[in-house]
């Protein structure tokens, strides 16, 4: 095929090369479709001579699920991965390498669009985004440029996509070996075995000793929690015999030459506080480059085999990084900054992630990491880290830890993850590498925080994340303006940052004045009226009671995000019953998914689950009647008011049914 290529593109260029000869006439109408035809031509030059993966680098990626750096290749003496340890060997290992966020979804958004999912409103957990017209995945920019693209098998994107248009085969049989002879690859194979859900059998006989296994200072340290980090080990051990046999099978192939393999996980550990967590236990991942010596060309500088690169690259990244290696500029709405190929970029200084709503759970943090420090804005600091997700909870590490909690049993360190967060968190990686001493308060490292708070807020504004307007909120607008999210945050008359970062930067002031918070109350924007509102359940009562009349008065707002926040605050802090029962009333109306929305009744109903259960159980028969699913949202984003009438109807236990008390 090759020969055949290279004679037809020879006969093509010697025809155009004619036909740009002949003398231009004085009438443009007469010839002008040989000029056009001759512009095809010299198009379709390109198209050609990247159909031969003599001229194209083949490119290979296996990922792996919910598992951070626990590999022997990272120093992690306790994980069996002879595999990858041999190919880091002769290959390129970021230290450094952020999932972007800390959970499958947005984090594989955030790849397939090489943009920041905050960017385009699709950030929170299964979530469905719609799709600006000018954004353009990755895998089609190389599939035009003749590369074969095939996704064996997750792709979890939270916006409006065709898989027919991304992928050539996008399937559990999805395989290079289907493409044209001579055609280049690029390939993506996905193992699942290290997720979440596979490592809570229970009482589970593990290869790796459980009693010889590392408990990060966070975790309870008992058998259980031990059982599950051994079956998290055998998982790894499992998923690197997975990777063995695909790296075997391009040899057999005689495609290892001609391939450029990249390892990469998803996001930390499936384990508590590794994946959903916005610090760094949630957002490192492995990340292992092998380039052949055949493309050498394509290495970055600091390529060697066996070596270590400090550089911080991101899932952000990836999508640009891949057009590099393939010769494409990456094109300009693409956040991401390649780090291998013809387009590679100057080291940055710093990497970013973020965490939004998780399953039926709302939040909202922003993180910064330069390699050292990681930094961690938490816009909902009233609410934990550890909050209480069905799925989550079936690990039986989550609810032991949450139990143990709940009695009183835990240390200072091991208690963190169920209370309440600080607005600002700061860890120096290279002093506690479990992030558990926030220095934010550091008097030494204000500086350092600034800083860090700074390069997140110039990243906010450079991207259009949407994290200053809340689900709801931005999905109303966004539909009032006949817009995407995306078209919506690009709109400065519609998304003014720098005027709601006054409002959601209201707890940055270590005593705000009731005097700021009102004027915020009453302020023009919605969002800041929302913020203003929100951060009145962080506060103490003494301060929010002074504010009693104008939060109440916000449960006529036009926005409903505003309402429930303003609702939430009452029912939780005042002792005016009066007030109390109308705020109920707001949040049970807010929590019809069908006269609110899938977004305002997920946030309204977590607002009711939030208060003890004096105030509930009156108003389980109401709850429980109303309908859980809106008709106007695509499928994803629509179970979890359904999620949420579970808990309020049945709460989490603390005991597994099987369990002894």
């Amino acid at each position: 095929m090759e020969n055949s290529l290279t004679t037809g593109t020879s006969l093509i260029h010697s025809f155009a090369i004619s036909v740009m000869k002949t003398p231009r006439p004085t009438s443009p109408f007469l010839t002008m479709p040989s000029y056009r035809l001759a512009f095809l031509l010299f198009a379709s030059l390109g198209v050609f001579a990247t159909l031969s993966a003599a001229d194209r680098p083949n490119i290979l990626w296996l990922s792996a699920e919910d598992h951070g750096p626990h590999l022997g290749c990272y120093g992690d003496k306790h994980a069996t991965t002879p595999n990858l340890d041999a190919f880091a060997k002769n290959s390129l290992l970021y230290t450094n390498a952020i999932s972007t966020a800390p959970v499958c979804a947005p984090a594989r958004t955030t790849i397939i669009c090489g943009m920041y999912a905050p960017s385009l409103g699709a950030h929170h957990m299964r979530s469905q985004a719609s799709r600006p017209k000018w954004l353009k995945f990755y895998p089609e920019f190389l599939r035009e440029a003749g590369y074969y693209c095939t996704n064996n098998s997750k792709t979890d994107y939270n916006i409006e996509h065709d898989l027919r248009t991304i992928w050539d085969e996008s399937s559990g049989k999805a395989h290079y070996g289907k493409r044209k002879k001579g055609q280049p690859f690029f390939a993506i194979f996905n193992q699942t075995c290290p997720h979440e859900s596979r490592i809570r059998a229970r009482n589970a006989k593990t290869t790796h000793d459980p009693a010889t296994i590392p408990v990060p200072p966070y975790h309870p340290d008992t058998p259980v929690v031990r059982n599950n980090w051994a079956q998290y080990y055998d998982r790894l051990t499992q998923m690197d015999d997975w990777f063995g046999a695909h790296l075997r099978a391009l040899k057999e192939k005689g495609l290892a030459e001609d391939t450029i393999v990249i390892f990469w996980a998803d996001h930390g550990s499936g384990m508590p506080r590794g994946k959903r967590y916005a610090g760094w236990g949630g957002l490192h991942v492995p990340m292992i480059v092998h380039i052949p010596e055949k493309w050498k060309h394509l290495r970055p500088p600091e390529y060697k085999a066996g070596g270590r690169s400090g550089r911080l690259v991101g899932f952000v990244d990836l999508g640009a990084t891949m057009l590099s290696l393939v010769g494409i500029k990456p094109p300009a709405f693409q956040q991401g900054k390649a780090f291998l190929g013809k387009y590679v970029t100057e080291k940055p200084k710093y990497s970013f992630g973020f965490r939004g709503r998780m399953d039926e759970r709302p939040d909202c943090s922003r993180t910064v990491v330069d390699g050292k420090y990681v930094y961690i804005r938490n816009f909902m600091p009233h609410l934990p880290h550890g909050q209480v997700l069905h799925y989550q909870m079936e690990t039986q590490t989550t609810r032991l830890w949450r139990r143990l909690y709940r009695q009183g049993k835990l240390n200072k360190i091991q208690s963190a993850f169920w209370e309440r967060k600080s607005p600002e968190e700061l860890y120096d990686l290279s002093a506690d590498p479990h992030e558990t001493k926030n220095l934010a308060a550091d008097p030494a490292l204000r500086n350092q925080l600034l800083a860090m708070r700074e390069a997140l807020y110039r990243n906010l504004a450079e991207t259009f994340d949407v994290a200053l307007l809340p689900e709801g909120m931005f999905h109303d607008a966004a539909e009032k303006h006949n817009l995407t999210p995306a078209e919506l945050t690009r709109r400065p008359e519609l998304y003014p940052i720098k005027e709601i970062r006054k409002a959601a930067d209201l707890l940055l002031d270590s005593n705000p004045t009731p005097e700021r918070i009102a004027s915020m109350l009453k302020a023009k924007l919605p969002a800041q009226r929302y913020w203003a509102a929100l951060a009145c359940l962080y506060l103490s009562k003494n301060v929010t009671e002074s504010l009693h009349d104008q939060i109440s008065s916000l449960f006529q707002d036009p926005s409903r995000s505003v309402q429930i926040a303003a609702a939430e605050v009452i029912v939780s802090q005042s002792s005016n019953q009066a007030a109390v029962a109308k705020a109920l009333d707001v949040l049970l109306t807010n929590s019809n998914p069908v006269t609110s929305s899938a977004y305002h009744a997920v946030a309204a109903l977590n607002a009711l689950d939030h208060q003890p259960q004096s105030v509930l159980e009156p108003l389980k028969e109401r709850i429980l009647k109303l309908p859980t699913r809106d008709p106007s949202v695509p499928g994803r984003p629509n179970g979890y008011a359904s999620r949420m009438h579970q808990h309020i109807s049945s709460p989490v236990p603390d005991y597994f049914k099987w369990e002894k008390k």
